[in-house]
């Protein structure tokens, strides 16, 4: 993988342009009629995969791609006239392919993401879009320069109650916002690293590991539990920064972090925690002071006069504002005090409803309209959440240098900044 140095010279990206969505068609894309069906190709058919193939059946399902024949036969019965793939590389072999959605370990993102935009395919991407924080930066860069449609695949920002939810803090309803609580439960405990397994019959083994350092096979990781890992995944915090912290990003206009702690067990080399707390600090930006944003996994949370028992939400966030406080998670919104808010008449809304995750990136491809979550934005996000467990692994306070996409003063950090991709792989 390229070093820092080499990264920064050829990349074009800004931090302040992860602000701009705006999305071009590419010439080397296929002309499609808006009433015409996408041929799309899927890559990673279960788990996620499988429930982003039910946002997108209504198109062509035309090329199916996993690494493991189980899944890959399940899928095929429900469309048996798709081709059907182990490697993805052959797959974008495929001519009539519109479109791509790729639902795999997050390991692999970056390098099929990059080589689905170089193949000039509007790409639905897995959130965390990448496994690291130089993976995003390339990313970023390559579907702004690129203008395909693309979608990070947080569905929630898609929905009603997080759009009440920005209305609301920009309207001034809890005054002026300068703290955020953001929390989840935590389903990935720690465990020791597992000896090596036979591989199962079935399961292309080399393909799951991908660009990776080779481990040997475990079913701790395979096919399910590779989030608590390290190698494969970034554990809670990686899980869902791109639901929750997207919120107070979208909400208060945040950019990228100027300083990250984080407190929890001790690091293990390996495995990822099951509990954590990270304090991010963010600049001020255009009207707005400075931000102070919170993440909390596992049973702890914020403690903030004036809320209800957290623990029976179990997942949500916290505007601590001037004139009182907006508690949501992803179907409810609160403000608090509630007597203080008795009779309050919400703003009308602004922000148009979405016509559905998918559907707006189909719509995209189509030249009809553009995403609310592009890759650009999932990029930004994917790596407010790696610096958090840049802190923690590192054990210090990160001061950012986000220009330089450096720890100051750092430099031990730069094994969990930069990508370290074993011989043969590279991004696209």
């Amino acid at each position: 993988m390229s070093s820092r140095r080499q990264f920064l010279q050829t990349s074009a990206l800004g931090v302040a342009s992860w602000m701009t969505v705006g999305q071009a068609s590419a010439s080397t894309r296929r002309r499609i009629s808006p009433n015409e069906r996408l041929n799309i190709g899927v890559v990673g058919v279960a788990g996620r995969g499988a429930e982003n193939i039910d946002g997108i059946k209504d198109q062509n399902i035309v090329a199916l791609c996993d690494c493991d024949s189980r899944n890959l036969a399940g899928a095929a019965k429900r469309f048996p006239s798709a081709h059907t793939y182990v490697d993805w590389r052959r797959m974008l072999d495929q001519k009539d392919l519109d479109a791509v959605l790729v639902a795999t370990p997050d390991h692999t993102h970056a390098v099929i993401a990059t080589n689905v935009l170089k193949s000039g395919r509007p790409l639905y991407l897995e959130k965390p879009v990448t496994h690291t924080i130089q993976e995003a930066r390339i990313l970023s860069d390559l579907a702004r320069s690129t203008g395909l449609p693309t979608q990070t695949g947080n569905q929630i920002h898609s929905s009603s109650n997080y759009r009440r939810v920005v209305e609301l803090i920009r309207s001034g309803a809890i005054g002026t916002v300068s703290e955020v609580h953001h929390w989840t439960g935590s389903p990935w405990d720690t465990r020791p690293l597992p000896p090596p397994q036979p591989i199962p019959a079935g399961l292309d083994y080399d393909q799951w590991v991908g660009p990776v350092t080779y481990r040997p096979y475990s079913s701790e990781w395979v096919p399910f539990n590779w989030r608590r890992w390290w190698h494969w995944g970034g554990g809670t915090l990686m899980d869902f920064c791109c639901h929750h912290i997207d919120l107070g990003v979208w909400a208060l206009d945040l950019t990228l972090p100027t300083s990250i702690e984080a407190k929890g067990p001790k690091p293990d080399e390996f495995c990822a925690p099951s509990w954590l707390k990270v304090h991010y600090q963010f600049p001020a930006y255009g009207k707005r002071g400075p931000v102070t944003l919170h993440w909390y996994s596992g049973t702890v949370r914020p403690q903030v006069p004036g809320t209800p028992d957290l623990t029976q939400w179990g997942g949500g966030s916290l505007f601590v504002g001037s004139k009182g406080l907006l508690l949501a998670d992803y179907g409810r919104r609160i403000l608090l005090p509630e007597k203080q808010f008795e009779g309050f008449q919400a703003p009308l809304p602004s922000i148009p409803d979405s016509i559905g995750h998918h559907a707006e990136w189909i719509e995209a491809c189509k030249g009809r309209g553009k995403t609310n979550s592009p890759l650009t934005y999932g990029a930004q996000l994917t790596e407010i959440g790696a610096l958090g467990n840049v802190a923690f692994r590192t054990g210090k306070r990160i001061e950012w240098d986000a220009l330089r996409m450096q720890a100051k003063g750092l430099p031990e950090a730069d094994r969990y900044i930069l990508s370290h991709y074993r011989p043969g792989w590279k991004l696209a």
